[in-house]
């Protein structure tokens, strides 16, 4: 580019008006969005159905169980977790002998992709909790716990501590102290993965998981 050219249109910019700040956001209006507390979870479940997530109700004594009867019950080969969090040494410790294959996600990729991608029908990971104002569930995908676990197989279970449910995406951010520890992949999940051509006629499963099941933890041990 010419040196003249350069310097007319540095020039204009030089001179141009600043545009103003955005407004910085209304806390006030973010701060009332609240639900009383024995309705965040059946709000989250409403939202959360309406866009074909399914519900598998447990106890925080029973939970292994049902995940164990459901992956049996649906006919899984296999069901990879996470070994390295609490969620999944309670899981493989209570996993039946005769049950489907459990398998560790432990592993590079490279030595697992195939396995991952051919034979395993299920991914189960924890959540950080959910959020009641909009229906979603809150991943915190992690060394132990890897984004492929809730994206790669074709139904993903997602465990939810139900009394861990935020008002908003604001109060969860506030609860979680997220400013002083932002994740580098912090996920907002409201159902299966879904997309669409242009005639708007929805697929499923193109993305991610064709099913989300979120194993929704009601009681305590």
């Amino acid at each position: 580019m010419p040196e003249a050219a350069r310097e007319h249109i540095l020039g204009r910019l030089r001179r141009a008006t600043p545009r103003p700040a955005a407004p910085e956001p209304d806390v006030s209006v973010m701060a009332r969005k609240v639900h009383a507390p024995d309705e965040r979870y059946p709000r989250l479940r409403r939202l959360m159905e309406a866009v074909r997530a399914e519900f598998l109700e447990t106890t925080a004594a029973d939970w292994p169980g049902a995940v164990a009867a459901f992956a049996e019950a649906e006919g899984f080969r296999a069901l990879a977790y996470g070994p390295g969090t609490e969620a999944g040494a309670r899981l493989a410790a209570a996993w039946p002998a005769r049950g489907p294959r459990l398998v560790a996600f432990d592993r590079p990729i490279e030595e697992c992709k195939r396995e991952l991608f051919e034979e395993i029908d299920g991914g189960f990971t924890t959540t950080l909790g959910g959020i009641a104002e909009t229906g979603g569930l809150i991943l915190w995908p992690s060394p132990q716990e890897p984004r492929l676990l809730s994206l790669v197989p074709p139904v993903h279970l997602a465990l939810l501590d139900t009394t861990r449910i935020h008002d908003s995406f604001w109060h969860a951010m506030r609860a979680e102290r997220w400013a002083e520890r932002m994740p580098p992949n912090a996920l907002l999940v409201s159902g299966p993965s879904k997309t669409a051509d242009i005639e708007q006629t929805l697929a499923y499963g193109v993305h991610g998981p064709k099913r989300l099941v979120v194993v929704a933890v009601r009681g305590r041990d």
